[in-house]
């Protein structure tokens, strides 16, 4: 092997670059720019008597959103009704009862569905619940089976029908006591899902049983905190009862269109005089039965679920039958029960019939009418056995009246809610009433009527419900729309009057919380911040911040969201002492990354006054908060943190080291950069930003001074170097050391700091031995091999440029390189160490160039140092010779059966960076070549694809001037057939 020596190709860089240049050619076409598809559909054209066909893209059908499936699945209309019933989740119930004709609701009405989770939530209870059932009771199935079987005609089947419903009036119930509040929530899914097996095995009367069982639970107010939840529960069953009869009486309605033996449903928008004569009559039976109920509320709930089924008997009936139920309401004796029965009423109402208003109305001021019997001694009785305090009481009504008043306020005039705030004004006054009135009215009428409100409010009887809530509630609307002009400060005052005197820090805070949001849209720092005062002052004493850090959270998560200007944030004065408040380590954080994010994403925004503040600062106020803030969240990080978030903490720090800038001040740069390394001294990826912003700063340098470097600014880039080279090794990621020594080697040579660019190149090759042959990544071990190949293919291309020290002889960065190879343990079975053998040899090739391929500016590397030199070529050539002698030692290594794929590959790369490289004109590189190829193709492993390619290449290169040599070498490459 010794007899082989490696010759570099000899190469004029500037003809090479002239003959390999592509022709370029002008062109409007991009290809990002947005592609413009027009479908042509297939046509058969008759010419002739022939029919000629377009042939359009297959593909180009997909682009109108249709498939097959699609198109299956439309012409395939599923009728049963089952199949569409919920199964499980409550969630959806609600959203079935859809109307048949279009709803008028638009998207400022909030469905039920969205309302139900938070009623669910908010309504519980600790005490033991009791339920009356008698659905799947043996007694009951044991009539189901008799009664069944002595169904003989029309009249029996009807009269049966009644019998079963007089059994369960009669007693055949049964009576669960001592149920908690989930063991009820399960019996209740287990009425939900026996009422559908019921109706699955066409058990029509038992189904009925379960929806008037479920009905009569709302009259029970034995837990009353619990009723809203339980209202949400039945009432879910009784939706899926009211689906199930509406599907199965439009199941019934199927017609057969003219001329058609495919039976059809109902439309959607369907009309009476469609419906055919036996669907009205099962329609009609569905309403006799329900009439035969003896007790009220049943009669009512129930009529009230399937009240869409009257949309297939006459086209005017809804408004009758909303009016008749509204005024059946009234003979219901608890406030409580009526409310909420007002309620199911108005929710299946604006369903059915989006378009009648008047039942809404009604029941509104039904309620008002009675809303003295809230005070009544019946229901005192009832809160004393409960022990429940008048004001809890009256929260159990906000949902029923939200919900009814939204439907009153639905697309309603300003008109409509003067009109409203008369009839509460008159009959009863009420912070309860008032509450929910500002909640359902579009907050523009509120906004508009904002100081009357405020005489509105602290005139009306609290009466158990707190006006704290109410002032409350009209921040929130003047928050979301903007008071005249003239009526902005002295609202607020008036409120905050008010506010402030709170003593309860829980009625207090929660004004509060509301309230900020105000100043900060309409008024400047000097009322934010007295706000902030206040709230520091209502906050302090006894530590009643420690239970409400949510609230404060969201204080100042509200003036983030308004006040992007740092510096008017941060000169006031009770901002930071606010953010001290929080004195729990995580909650501190937490806040710390909501003021950090918002500084980070606020950029060239326009604030008032016709200011933008720009992307960067050095406002030493802005920057001392924050560097305060940022050291808050360094030093939450601990052995025990998440590296999540050690990321999420770092990227904030990062992002604020990015926005300090102060112009062309580099030594104050420098001076930061040297301040937040010592204190964000234990996360790394900040310190590496600061390398990575100080080598910046070197090069913003050298643009200043267009590489024309005084005796200061030199000092200068040596001192940034200096910074990097010290603040490296604290790096733990041994990848991040590595490049960034060689990203700072190659500022430092830009900049003419030889001394310090070579001493980064030799730091670096010395770290090389300390790279672990394994890594974690994302948790799982990898290994480095394949990192530290491509980390010494970059750096031995910069070593190219870089000019030998006098005092240290030639090429030694390259020798003190393959040192370190050669000891570095390698994996067994791998080829990278004489891959990366390979690699340095291209690089000795084009140092023994006349001139190199590319230079740093101002810097005299090795060709202009030498000029060519026979010693210096001389040395390139023995350590070029002494690195293919290994590369072939370890190819003739590689002869076992399992190794000799990797021969060929390593064989076939050898030949590929030869030619390219080496001067296979050179009689022995030549065969050297020619052996290698055969080597490649030897044991049947070769690339045939990629030896074909290179092959064509290189024929193609003959061809050229010069390029006697390749076609010669061509000529002599067999390739073989792997058959």
């Amino acid at each position: 092997m010794a007899a082989y020596q490696w010759v570099p190709r000899m190469r004029d860089y500037t003809s090479e670059k002239e003959q390999e240049a592509c022709v370029r050619e002008t062109t409007d076409y991009h290809p990002l720019k947005p592609m413009t598809v027009t479908v042509t559909e297939s046509k058969a054209k008759k010419t002739g008597g022939k029919a000629e066909t377009e042939f359009v893209d297959p593909l180009s059908s997909s682009l109108d959103g249709t498939d097959p499936l699609s198109m299956f699945a439309a012409e395939h209309v599923v009728t049963d009704p089952l199949s569409m019933a919920p199964k499980r989740d409550r969630a959806e119930s609600g959203s079935k009862a859809k109307p048949g004709k279009k709803s008028s609701l638009d998207e400022s009405f909030e469905p039920w569905s969205t309302k139900k989770a938070n009623i669910l939530s908010k309504y519980t209870t600790s005490e033991r619940l009791s339920i009356t059932t008698s659905f799947l009771s043996p007694s009951d199935r044991e009539k189901v089976a008799v009664k069944t079987q002595v169904q003989t005609t029309m009249t029996d089947k009807v009269k049966n029908r009644l019998e079963q419903l007089d059994d369960f009036e009669e007693g055949s119930v049964k009576e669960m006591l001592n149920l908690s509040q989930q063991d009820y929530v399960n019996r209740i899914e287990e009425l939900n899902q026996a009422l559908i097996s019921a109706w699955e095995q066409d058990q029509r009367v038992k189904a009925l049983k379960i929806a008037i069982q479920c009905s009569k639970l709302l009259v029970d107010i034995s837990v009353i905190q619990f009723y809203p939840s339980k209202f949400v529960l039945i009432t879910d069953i009784l939706d899926t009862f009211g689906h199930l009869v509406y599907e199965r009486i439009r199941q019934k309605s199927a017609y057969f269109p003219p001329g058609s033996k495919v039976p059809q449903m109902l439309p959607e928008d369907f009309t009476p005089d469609q419906v055919p004569g036996s669907a009205k009559e099962t329609c009609r039976n569905w309403f006799y039965k329900i009439a035969s109920i003896r007790e009220l509320i049943p009669r009512l709930y129930v009529e009230t679920a399937i009240l869409r089924c009257y949309s297939f008997l006459t086209s005017g009936e809804y408004s009758q039958a909303l009016l008749r139920l509204s005024n059946m309401m009234r003979g219901i004796g608890d406030p409580l029960v009526a409310v909420y029965a007002r309620t199911y009423l108005c929710r299946v109402g604006i369903l059915v019939a989006p378009e009648v208003h008047d039942h809404v109305t009604i029941n509104l001021y039904d309620f008002l009418t009675t809303y003295k019997q809230l005070q009544s001694d019946s229901v005192q009785n009832i809160l004393a056995v409960q022990q429940m305090e008048m004001a809890q009481y009256l929260h159990l009504y906000t949902p029923a009246l939200d919900w009814i008043l939204q439907c009153v306020a639905h697309r309603a005039s300003e008109d409509t809610m003067t009109e409203v705030l008369e009839h509460c004004k008159k009959q009863c006054n009420s912070a309860l009433l008032l509450n929910s009135v500002m909640s359902a009215f579009k907050p523009d009428y509120i906004a508009s009527r904002a100081l009357k409100f405020v005489d509105i409010i602290r005139d009306c009887e609290e009466a158990g419900f707190p006006k704290h809530e109410l002032y409350a509630s009209l921040g929130a609307n003047m928050v979301l729309a903007d008071p005249p002009e003239e009526q902005r400060l002295q609202t607020l005052n008036e409120v905050w009057k008010i506010v402030m005197k709170l003593k309860n820090p829980a009625n207090y805070i929660s004004c509060a919380e509301v309230w900020i949001e105000y100043p900060c849209k309409h008024f400047t720092k000097r009322e934010v911040n007295t706000i902030l005062g206040d709230i520091i002052k209502h906050m302090v004493p006894d530590r009643a911040f420690e239970d409400f850090y949510p609230q404060l959270q969201s204080i100042v998560t509200k003036v983030l969201s308004h006040m992007h200007d740092f510096a008017v944030l941060f000169s006031m004065d009770k901002f930071l002492p606010f953010i001290d408040m929080f004195q729990k380590e995580s909650i501190k954080v937490e806040v710390c990354k909501t003021v950090m994010e918002t500084f980070t994403r606020t950029v060239h925004r326009k604030l008032p006054g016709e200011r933008v503040q720009q992307d960067t600062t050095s406002d030493p106020v802005i920057m001392n908060a924050l560097m305060f803030i940022c050291k808050t969240m360094h030093d939450s990080v601990n052995a025990l943190t998440l590296e999540d978030e050690k990321k999420a903490i770092s990227n904030l720090i990062c992002g604020f080291i990015r926005r300090i800038s102060f112009g062309r001040d580099f030594e104050q740069q420098l001076s930061f950069y040297v301040e937040a390394r010592a204190t964000f001294s234990n996360l790394e990826p900040v310190l590496i930003e600061l390398v990575q912003r100080v080598n910046q700063l070197s090069m913003e340098t050298h643009k200043v001074v267009k590489g024309n470097h005084s005796r200061k600014t030199a000092a200068f880039v040596r001192a940034c170097a200096a910074y990097s080279f010290i603040t490296i090794p604290s790096i733990n990621n041994i990848f991040s050391q590595l490049n960034l020594y060689l990203v700072s080697g190659q500022v430092a040579l830009v900049n003419g700091a030889l001394t310090q660019g070579d001493a980064f190149m030799k730091a670096a090759i010395g770290l090389l031995p300390e790279v672990p042959r394994t890594i974690l990544v994302d948790g799982k071990v990898r290994s480095t091999e394949p990192l530290l190949a491509e980390y010494i293919n970059n750096f031995v291309s910069n070593l190219l440029v870089v000019p030998d020290n006098p005092d240290q002889g030639v090429l030694y960065l390259i020798r003190g390189l393959l040192n370190v190879l050669q000891n570095y343990t390698w994996e067994d079975n791998s080829d990278a160490k004489v891959r990366s053998y390979l690699s340095v040899t291209c690089v000795l090739s084009a140092m023994s160039q006349e001139s190199y391929l590319y230079h740093v500016n101002k810097v005299d590397s090795n060709d202009r140092l030498y000029g060519g030199d026979p010693k210096f070529l001389n040395e390139v050539q023995q350590i070029a010779n002494t690195l293919i002698t290994e590369v072939l030692e370890h190819l003739k290594h590689l002869q076992q059966q399992e190794a000799l794929r990797r021969q060929s590959a390593l064989a076939l790369e050898f030949f590929t960076k030869m030619v390219v490289h080496g001067d296979v004109g050179s009689g022995k590189m030549g065969s050297l070549a020619v052996n290698l190829w055969n080597l490649a193709q030897k044991h049947g492993y070769g690339d045939t694809k990629v030896m074909v390619r290179t092959l064509e290449h290189l024929k193609k290169k003959g061809t050229q001037t010069n390029g006697k040599e390749y076609a010669e070498l061509a000529a002599k490459l067999p390739l073989q057939s792997r058959t």
